[in-house]
């Protein structure tokens, strides 16, 4: 983490507490971005009643003492900063600032698409019900609520985030440092803080899922239509959901998805579920995700209530052999420097994330050089076998949603436990350097912006001198 480069002042109770612009951007970039992880810390909070009150008013935004308290302790529970970083000042401060980006994008026209919110959202409710097993029961008894009460509140919450992050990259778009101003801030830093890092490897990937090819889907779509027409005869959809069905989440319901918004479904999900008539079937349907069974409970507006059987296409052994065949034939042409392995993977990669680095595996401090600890365990076995600067024949793999796909890794190298310097450790000194340089900025923007939105916080905290 950045923090472990930088000395930053020890809280006081009074007089009133200094605020660093860095723990401030820290605060605020880093504590939101991180608000999709720390589930299990945000829904615990909400089993401590708090007597809510208005703390601070920006514009037409507020916060909340229920906001600072739970912040707080999320915080605090996910230790995002060293031992005595935070405190509620310094909390109640970064909320006021979140706050205040949102109103003056609301001044400045800022605006994040439906779109983009609802992919979010989306995303998040997995992650959500991942982390309980798949199961909606369980998810709703821990936030005692229902899922739409969840994914609406959910949606506001993700709204905000992304009109703050929006915020933050236009006002800090196109800076950047160069080589002399790392090294300017390398040497600033005090000998005694300097981190030791332990072993970490650079490892990057291409990942190719099969075609699956139409014979394949035939056979699964017939599947689906056997299931249909023993449901059209008399069976339990419920039943032959909990035997069938793929999809972990609904399958131990008998396939119950409970009440969704529009926009919330894949779009082929949701446009044959909305032309159905309660109780009617669907026709197989097929998705990213295979093929769906669906038949309509009740529609209220724009929410349905439906259930579904989804069924997977399976990769053939013929589907296989093409991906390991394209794969190997990629590998070829790296290895003879005809396309580098950065570009090969941006460019052919199916693994989103790594392919946008190159094909790298990026550690929490954004280098492309991960704590060996931290790798998956099979690359970790995989790479202790290979030659520095050498490329992998094709391994089966499988992603994270199940599917069966092929990969290639690149072992680049690895460095032995040592403490930070110029030579082994340049990316991340320069993304440290980057970020207080991105600190500074943000926080000229925050003393000029202040003076544009109106900001009252509760005498309570006078000692705490937000924003001043």
């Amino acid at each position: 983490m950045i923090l472990k480069y930088l000395k930053l002042p020890q809280p006081q109770k009074l007089p009133p507490i200094p605020i660093n612009p860095l723990f401030i951007v820290y605060l605020v970039i880093i504590g939101l971005l991180c608000f999709s992880y720390t589930t299990h810390a945000q829904v615990a909070s909400t089993d401590t009643k708090v007597i809510d009150e208005i703390l601070a008013k920006v514009d037409n935004y507020i916060v909340l003492k229920s906001e600072l308290e739970n912040t707080y302790r999320d915080q605090l529970a996910a230790q995002q900063v060293n031992s005595g970083g935070v405190t509620k000042c310094r909390v109640l401060e970064s909320l006021v600032i979140s706050k205040m980006m949102l109103a003056k994008a609301e001044i400045d026209s800022v605006l994040v698409s439906d779109d983009e919110v609802n992919g979010e959202s989306q995303r998040r409710m997995q992650y959500l019900l991942g982390q309980m097993g798949g199961s909606e029961e369980e998810l709703e008894k821990l936030y005692g609520k229902s899922l739409g009460q969840i994914q609406e509140e959910l949606q506001d919450q993700i709204k905000e985030q992304l009109v703050i992050q929006k915020m933050q990259r236009e006002i800090t778009t196109d800076i950047e440092v160069t080589p002399a101003e790392v090294k300017k801030f390398f040497n600033r830093l005090p000998q005694d803080s300097l981190p030791y890092y332990s072993a970490e490897a650079s490892v990057a990937q291409i990942v190719k899922r099969p075609i699956i090819s139409k014979a394949q889907k035939e056979v699964t779509r017939k599947q689906l239509l056997d299931i249909r027409e023993r449901i059209l005869n008399g069976e339990s959809f419920e039943e032959l959901a909990k035997k069938y069905s793929e999809d972990p989440g609904s399958a131990p319901k008998g396939g119950n998805l409970g009440f969704t918004d529009r926009g919330t479904m894949v779009p082929e999900f949701e446009a044959a579920a909305m032309k159905l008539k309660p109780g009617e079937l669907s026709q197989p349907i097929e998705s990213q995700f295979g093929f769906h069974l669906i038949e309509l409970i009740e529609r209220r507006g724009n929410r349905f209530n439906s259930k579904h059987i989804l069924l997977r296409p399976v990769s053939s052994a013929s589907d296989i052999q093409q991906a390991e065949r394209f794969l190997d034939s990629l590998r070829t042409l790296i290895i003879k420097d005809s396309i580098s392995f950065e570009k090969a993977a941006k460019e052919n990669s199916d693994d989103s994330y790594t392919a946008a680095s190159g094909g790298f595996f990026i550690g929490s401090d954004g280098s492309n050089r991960v704590p060996t600890e931290e790798l998956d365990p099979v690359v970790f076995f995989t790479v202790d076998t290979m030659k520095v600067d050498s490329i992998s024949k094709p391994i089966d793999y499988r992603m994270d949603d199940g599917t069966q796909a092929v990969r290639i890794l690149y072992y680049k190298g690895s460095t032995r436990p040592h403490q930070a310097n110029l030579k082994d450790d340049y990316q991340k000194i320069y993304n440290a350097a980057l970020n207080e340089k991105k600190a500074r900025i943000l926080s000229d923007w925050f003393d000029k912006a202040k003076k544009q939105v109106f900001i009252d916080v509760d005498k309570e905290y006078d000692y705490c001198s937000i924003m001043y």
